[in-house]
């Protein structure tokens, strides 16, 4: 029997848009500051908050995946 996935999605499915980015609601440097107060890069921090069992809320978590698609991002 296949796991199901753990993560809550809405039940319809919409499109994303080509500019996706420019549509988010970023606060610039969050992500940055709470990984310098926990005394870590950023790329650091974002594998820390997402590793199985972190406490860390939703939010953080999101920003956590989003870092980590700049990262991606930035080789291309």
């Amino acid at each position: 029997m296949a796991k199901k996935n753990s993560t809550k999605r809405p039940d319809k499915i919409i499109p994303m848009s080509n500019k996706w980015i420019q549509e988010a609601d970023l606060k610039t440097g969050a992500f940055t500051a709470q990984a310098k107060k926990a005394g870590m890069s950023v790329q650091a921090f974002a594998r820390h908050v997402l590793k199985k069992g972190s406490k860390y809320s939703e939010t953080t978590k999101r920003r956590a995946r989003l870092a980590q698609t700049f990262k991606k991002m930035s080789k291309k």
